[in-house]
């Protein structure tokens, strides 16, 4: 259809309708009259049918004149929309943004960035996922997610950091544990009389503990494992034992309970960070792209504790 229907003798068609004459179109176009009837004629034979027939001293559409104008018409309403559409995203009144996160952002997001920015742009929807660092990694590289919050992903070139900052794997427990009571940083062999819990393998900080273990030779005990850092903070809030994990994954539970974060010994345990992902090539459309340095921003002013 596009082929047949050149938009140069489109646009004198259309005029043609809304003058009502050949004449008035072309007074409208600066045209001769002439250039004018030459150009709905090519359009014609194009169709293949007459569009238009005369009426009186003017012209109107045939039939065929008439499916064509309504035609036009709405691909320019649906243009216009479309337009407006990408406007509206672009002041980033309206839009969706797919977020990918550890569960243990999930508290700190819902009191700050997320907050904020849904507050500002009530027309943004927003689908939040909790997953694993893996599942996490997956989301960013295979484009269903647009921002992702993960501890210490692997090294993969698909991956953009947009902010990183370091967060240590430290002892979470109550403040009358006997291990908050030594007063020194931890060595692993130091939590093995106690109960703890820990993550699944597919965690980021699962993993690091798992590479202090080796480092140090030993093989701590867990009581409870789980997917959940929601669960790792009750448990540690309870006073059922200790938990090897960042103090940012447990910010609610830390905040409302008197569980105290205990520094470790072993170097591994503090080389872990926090990064704020994208995928590298990737153009976030102007909300997503909004959102993004809302998180950067707030992160970058919790981090340096203002």
């Amino acid at each position: 259809m596009d082929d047949k229907l050149d938009t140069r003798r489109v646009r004198y068609f259309m005029q043609v309708l809304d003058s009502g004459s050949v004449r008035g179109a072309a007074e409208v176009l600066d045209m001769d009259p002439s250039a004018v009837s030459r150009a709905i004629a090519v359009l014609e034979k194009d169709c293949g049918t007459r569009l238009l027939e005369r009426h009186g001293r003017g012209v109107v559409a045939t039939e065929a004149g008439d499916l064509l104008a309504a035609y036009v018409r709405n691909q320019n309403n649906q243009k216009q929309q479309l337009l407006a559409e990408l406007d509206s995203i672009q002041k980033v009144a309206r839009g969706h943004i797919d977020i990918v996160a550890g569960e243990g952002f999930v508290e700190w997001l819902m009191r700050h960035s997320l907050r904020t920015f849904m507050l500002a742009h009530p027309g943004i929807t927003v689908d939040l996922s909790v997953g694993s660092t893996d599942e996490i990694v997956q989301r960013i590289v295979d484009g269903s997610a647009h921002i992702g919050l993960v501890f210490q992903p692997p090294k993969d070139a698909r991956l953009r950091c947009h902010h990183a900052h370091p967060m240590p794997i430290q002892t979470q427990v109550l403040a009358s544990h006997p291990l908050a009571q030594l007063g020194r940083p931890l060595d692993l062999q130091d939590l093995l009389p106690y109960p703890g819990a820990t993550l699944h393998r597919t965690f980021g900080v699962r993993q690091h503990i798992e590479a202090a273990e080796i480092s140090e030779g030993v093989r701590l005990q867990s009581l409870l494992t789980t997917s959940s850092f929601n669960a790792l903070g009750h448990f540690a809030a309870a006073g059922l034992g200790y938990v090897l994990c960042t103090r940012l994954a447990l910010w609610n539970q830390l905040n409302e309970a008197p569980v105290v974060s205990l520094p470790m010994k072993n170097p591994l345990l503090y080389q872990g960070e926090i990064q704020t992902v994208s995928r590298q090539g990737r153009v976030l459309s102007p909300p997503a792209a909004r959102l993004l340095r809302q998180i950067v921003g707030d992160f970058s002013a919790l981090m340096t504790g203002e």
